[in-house]
């Protein structure tokens, strides 16, 4: 549901624009976006740490699972990253707001990407940049380390398991969320970090098709 809203929130903007070949979007519409976008990739970026706390216990903790995720904790854990990403996402659209921009901007990007939209803004974006910077360390940081310890724990046990079947079987419930987080996180990694040493709005785009479209 989530990967719906997620790639719904651009992909259907693009398509249109490629259909009519008319790029206009209006205030309204851009800053729709970015709010969505942040919302669902934001929760997004939270549940596929979820998912990998959901591995780790079913793999490291088989016999204690139906306790430890129990319909009660996996509702509270889904309540709790929808909560974090609407008040990142309702943040970084009122600063956005509080910007001011010159009477006709030219986004170079297929949607209203945030981090473009602030290289944009005439007025001062210092405190702009530092939410970005802030929130991407907390928000994408976290989840990230979460992943990152789930996935050295499952590793170590299943390397303990003795037969090279149940070793085969532990590891290939993991494949596809692995799968979904390297792309994830290597594109969206791409994406800033690249801004940070180039200008190109070219690969930007690029890089952001591969996490906006390809992977939900």
């Amino acid at each position: 549901f989530v990967d719906i809203c997620f790639t719904s929130t651009t992909t259907p903007k693009m398509l249109i624009n490629i259909q009519t070949q008319s790029k206009f979007i209006s205030d309204t519409g851009c800053i729709s976006q970015i709010c969505f976008s942040l919302l669902f990739a934001g929760w997004d970026d939270f549940l596929l740490a979820v998912m990998a706390y959901d591995r780790f216990v079913a793999i490291c903790h088989p016999l204690h699972y139906m306790v430890i995720m129990n319909p009660r904790v996996c509702g509270l854990l889904v309540l709790v990253s929808w909560i974090i990403s609407v008040l990142n996402s309702l943040l970084q659209s009122l600063m956005v707001l509080q910007l001011s921009f010159c009477s006709e901007v030219e986004i170079p990007h297929f949607f209203c990407e945030l981090h473009q939209m602030i290289q944009l803004a005439c007025s001062d974006t210092f405190l702009n940049d530092t939410i970005i910077y802030v929130s991407a360390v907390l928000l994408a940081g976290g989840p990230l380390a979460g992943i990152l310890c789930s996935y050295s724990k499952i590793i170590s046990s299943i390397h303990r398991i003795s037969s090279a079947q149940g070793k085969y079987k532990a590891f290939s419930t993991c494949v596809s969320h692995l799968l979904v987080v390297s792309l994830f996180y290597c594109t969206v990694l791409g994406v800033y970090l690249s801004s940070a040493v180039t200008q190109s709005s070219h690969a930007s785009a690029v890089a952001s098709v591969m996490y906006m479209v390809i992977t939900p």
